[in-house]
């Protein structure tokens, strides 16, 4: 007999890596990525039962929501700057120095942008999907796509975001 911790588990085990990139590219920091992540699956396994047959979307929406949360609760400032050592650097590999150039471009944008964009490019979600995800209309997220590419590109170099088109 299958029970709800077995299930759950396996969910954790099969989505823990993914959300928790997905997180970093939310907030910007690995340790609140982290915290982020346990949040989000403490409030997954309250709701399994009524969404363990989709839970995915839940743990996407619920991510973005939460980090949407701390950023609110910090008055749209960072509680610790990161020092020059805790910031994603460039490695001698090309795309590692892309990476780490388009985190940190991430983390100029506001939080709903900066969800809509790693929802949908890094995520992969249809625009209807990320809609759904967030909670909002369809054309907020065309236009808060639209606005946050703009700024991507004021922000990085030309070849970061051709991925992105």
């Amino acid at each position: 007999m299958v029970t709800r911790g077995d299930d759950f588990d396996d969910f954790v085990r099969g989505s823990s890596t993914r959300l928790l990139r997905t997180a970093v590219l939310l907030v910007g920091d690995r340790s609140a990525a982290e915290d982020l992540v346990q949040e989000m699956f403490e409030r997954v396994y309250v709701r399994w039962r009524r969404i363990h047959s989709a839970p995915d979307a839940y743990a996407r929406k619920t991510l973005a929501n939460l980090a949407a949360n701390r950023w609110r609760s910090k008055g749209r400032k960072p509680e610790v700057t990161l020092a020059d050592h805790d910031r994603p650097t460039p490695d001698s590999a090309e795309d590692h120095a892309v990476r780490a150039q388009l985190i940190t471009a991430l983390q100029e944008l506001p939080p709903r942008q900066r969800a809509v964009i790693v929802l949908r490019y890094y995520e992969d979600l249809t625009e209807a999907q990320t809609a759904d995800a967030l909670g909002c209309s369809l054309g907020t997220v065309k236009s808060q796509t639209s606005r946050a590419l703009d700024r991507l590109r004021l922000i990085t170099e030309p070849a970061i975001l051709e991925g992105l088109r």
